[in-house]
C-alpha cells in the first residue's frame, strides 16, 4: 500500500520546542526543537512505514486570511527567538533525511497540506496520514484514505483520528468543521463567529441541516424549528459567518510545485542524515536511526537538570 505521511512543520516545531528542555549543542545554541523534530520523524518512519514523506511549512509573509481579516490570529503571541532561530536547522534536518519541503507565499502550511493531500488522491496514493497538533486539519479526514496523527502529552504519545474520532471530539463531521467555526467561532484563530451561537447550538443546526449554506437557505425552516432568536442571530451574522467559513476552509488549490515522485522514501538512514545528527551531537538518535526500529534506547534516562543541558548526552527524554 502506498502511504504518504505529510508533516505540519510549524505545528510539530512548536510542540517539540515546548515539550523538551532547552537542550544546547556544543556551541551553546538551543536545539531542543531540532532534536524533537528529528525524533518524531524517526518514530513516524518506524511506526507508520510510509512509502512517501513530505513536510509543509508556513512562509513568513501575510496569508490571504490576514489580508481578508486583519484580526486573524491577532491574539497569538509572537514566536520566541529561541524557537524561530531553530527553523533553519529543522529545514536542514528535513533535507538531510531526503524529505521534500513545501510552502507557498500567501498560504499556510495547512493549505499546502490540503493541496498535497488532494494531489495524492488524484495520483492513486492509497492513504495519507497528516501529522499535526492543529485541529483545523481534522476537516481533511476521510475514512480509509486520510487520517490525522496528532501528538499528545508533548510529543511522547499520539492519537489517530478517523471520521468517528473527529465526530466524537468536535461534535460534527470532518467536512462540517469550517461550518462549526463560522457559526461558533474559534478563539485560537480569533474568529468571533455568529453572536449568540455557541458550539452546542451550532452542532445542533449542522446535525439537522448539514452545512452553513443549507442553514441559510432554510432560514425560515430554522425559525419554525428553533426559538426565534436563533434565526434572527443567524440573519444578523450572515455576512461574518460566510467570511469566517471561507477563512476556516483549508484550501486544496494552492499553486505549489509538487512532484509526488520526489516524496518517495526508501531509507532515512542516509549519509547526510548521519552527518547532520553527528554535527549536533545526537548519538541516541543515530542509534535509533541505525537500528531502523525508531524505538527509544532502554538505557536512556529522563533529564534531571533544570538548566540548559548539552544535547544529547544520553540523558534526554525521547519520543
Amino acid at each position: 500500500m502506498k502511504r504518504l505521511v505529510i508533516i505540519d512543520g510549524n505545528a510539530l516545531l512548536h510542540r517539540a520546542y515546548h515539550a523538551l528542555p532547552p537542550l544546547t549543542d556544543p556551541d551553546g545554541t538551543i536545539v531542543n526543537a531540532v532534536y524533537g523534530f528529528a525524533s518524531v520523524i524517526i518514530k513516524l518512519y518506524s511506526e507508520l512505514k510510509p512509502t512517501h514523506m513530505a513536510v509543509a511549512f508556513d512562509r513568513p509573509v501575510p496569508t490571504f486570511r490576514k489580508i481578508l481579516y486583519k484580526d486573524y490570529q491577532a491574539k497569538r503571541p509572537e514566536m520566541e527567538d529561541a524557537l524561530s532561530s531553530q527553523i533553519p536547522k529543522v529545514q536542514e534536518l528535513v533535507k538531510a533525511f531526503g524529505i521534500p519541503r513545501y510552502e507557498a507565499d500567501g498560504f499556510e502550511a495547512d493549505d499546502v497540506i490540503g493541496t498535497v493531500t488532494k494531489m495524492a488522491g488524484d495520483e492513486k496514493i492509497d492513504q495519507v496520514v497528516i501529522v499535526t497538533g492543529d485541529r483545523d486539519l481534522l476537516q481533511l479526514v476521510k475514512d480509509d484514505r486520510v487520517y490525522v496523527y496528532m501528538p499528545t502529552k508533548g510529543i511522547s504519545e499520539n492519537k489517530i483520528y478517523g471520521e468517528k474520532e473527529v465526530q466524537d471530539k468536535m461534535g460534527v463531521t470532518p467536512a462540517q468543521i469550517p461550518d462549526l467555526k463560522a457559526l461558533a467561532g474559534d478563539s485560537s484563530d480569533n474568529y468571533p463567529g455568529v453572536a449568540g451561537i455557541g458550539p452546542k447550538t451550532a452542532a445542533q443546526l449542522l446535525g439537522k441541516y448539514g452545512s452553513l449554506e443549507r442553514i441559510y437557505r432554510k432560514i425560515d425552516e430554522v425559525r419554525s424549528d428553533m426559538a426565534d432568536p436563533v434565526a434572527e442571530k443567524l440573519k444578523a451574522g450572515r455576512e461574518t459567518a460566510l467570511l469566517f467559513h471561507n477563512l476556516a476552509t483549508i484550501r486544496t488549490d494552492v499553486p505549489v510545485d509538487v512532484d509526488l515522485k520526489k516524496t518517495e522514501i526508501k531509507e532515512l538512514d542516509t549519509d547526510e542524515a548521519r552527518e547532520f545528527l553527528l554535527k549536533l551531537h545526537f548519538p541516541s538518535l543515530l542509534k535509533r536511526l541505525a537500528s531502523k526500529s525508531g524505538e527509544t534506547e532502554k538505557t536512556e534516562k529522563p533529564v534531571k537538570k533544570k538548566k540548559k543541558v548539552h544535547a544529547d548526552n544520553g540523558q534526554l527524554p525521547l519520543v
